[in-house]
């Protein structure tokens, strides 16, 4: 990719309002992410707001040669080389920076995730879990935080791991792990979608969970409370068609009860790397060793539902939509039916919203009033 492509597509996602589904909506619609700028401030405009703030071309080219230095790299979505069960969420990251072997990824992989201040029997068992499936050719990816995620990398590190952190490729966090993180980008792969110098936000976390949960043909959790982290990339890896797997626990260790609920509530009960490799055959063998799809820019193209006409929404189309939105997400599908527009109006109507700042994107395809 040329460096001034390269600039633009930064440009582009590092910009206020543009996540990943909107950043493919307007690849897909504009052709590229210059003519995707230049058309911002009309689109914002169509949609009742300003134009968002685009990202200073300086600062990106600052970001570009810190990244060089780190001796990291970027991975955009539509190259080739991108995780292809990565590429499949509708909000797979648009470009990351990572160190290491990129070959891991298109490997069989597993995400191994827990409590961080997990029982000295747990995180035994997570490392011993890992070192077994790693003799079994599975990679295991985490996110490299305390407790079960480091125990997860120790016992992985010999025959493949992914470390996935919520901070910049160059921020170690928690700090006592950056000699386990430099090995991870040494021996493994590293990656992280935040800029370099970003530290670990707590909003950042989130993300990082579905970048875990995407990578894997399934999820196993081995110690969580309830409403914690780990839960929330249980339920995106289910919400992403992957397993789900847990290891039971007593009922008296708080730090169980997640699991046992995941368990109760459908996932798999794993005690061995047997019952992980048994779970995730089938999975195997249909999502990494078939032929797997790679990027579609023309999926996240508001037009592609259009049957001839124009995918142009009128003002009385743009308040229709704004009046069955509100605060709490509602799915897209659910507008499309009580708006009686064309998809394709809908789509584009919801973009013009968010770049004019008065949309948020939730999970599942959802949409509210930002």
């Amino acid at each position: 990719m040329a460096d001034d492509g390269r600039v633009a597509r930064l440009r582009l996602i590092r910009t206020p309002t543009i996540g990943p589904v909107t950043w493919c909506a307007l690849i897909a619609r504009f052709g590229s992410a210059q003519a995707a700028i230049d058309a911002l401030p009309d689109l914002a405009a169509r949609g009742g707001g300003r134009a968002p703030r685009i990202a200073d071309r300086g600062a990106i080219e600052r970001e570009i040669a810190t990244t060089e230095r780190l001796g990291a790299r970027y991975l955009f979505i539509d190259d080739p080389d991108y995780p292809p069960l990565l590429a499949e969420l509708d909000n797979a990251p648009v470009a990351v920076t990572l160190r290491g072997d990129l070959a891991l990824a298109g490997r069989t992989v597993v995400a191994m995730v827990g409590a961080r201040n997990a029982s000295a029997a747990a995180c035994r068992f997570a490392r011993g879990l890992a070192a077994d499936l790693g003799h079994e050719g599975i990679v295991v990816a985490s996110g490299l935080a305390r407790g079960l995620d480091t125990a997860a990398h120790q016992g992985s590190l010999a025959t493949g791991t992914i470390g996935v952190i919520a901070s910049g490729i160059d921020i170690a966090f928690p700090p006592e792990n950056r000699e386990l993180q430099e090995r991870v980008a040494d021996e493994g792969l590293l990656i992280a979608e935040q800029p370099p110098g970003s530290e670990p936000l707590a909003r950042n976390f989130p993300h990082r969970n579905r970048v875990i949960a995407g990578l894997a043909v399934g999820t196993v959790v081995v110690e969580a409370a309830p409403r914690s982290g780990s839960l929330i990339t249980a339920r995106l890896a289910g919400e992403a068609g992957r397993d789900v797997m847990a290891v039971p626990g007593s009922p008296l260790d708080p730090r169980t009860q997640g699991c046992n609920q995941l368990i109760r509530d459908g996932a798999t009960l794993v005690q061995s790397a047997a019952d992980v490799i048994e779970a995730i055959r089938p999975i195997d063998t249909r999502m990494v060793r078939s032929p797997v799809s790679r990027f579609d820019p023309g999926r996240f193209d508001p037009g592609r539902f259009d049957s001839g006409g124009s995918a142009e929404p009128e003002e009385s189309d743009r308040r229709a939509i704004i009046g069955l939105l509100g605060p709490a997400p509602v799915a897209i599908d659910e507008l499309i039916r009580q708006s009686d527009l064309a998809p394709a109006i809908v789509a584009m109507a919801l973009l013009e919203l968010e770049l004019a700042g008065r949309l948020d994107r939730h999970a599942g395809g959802r949409v509210s009033l930002g």
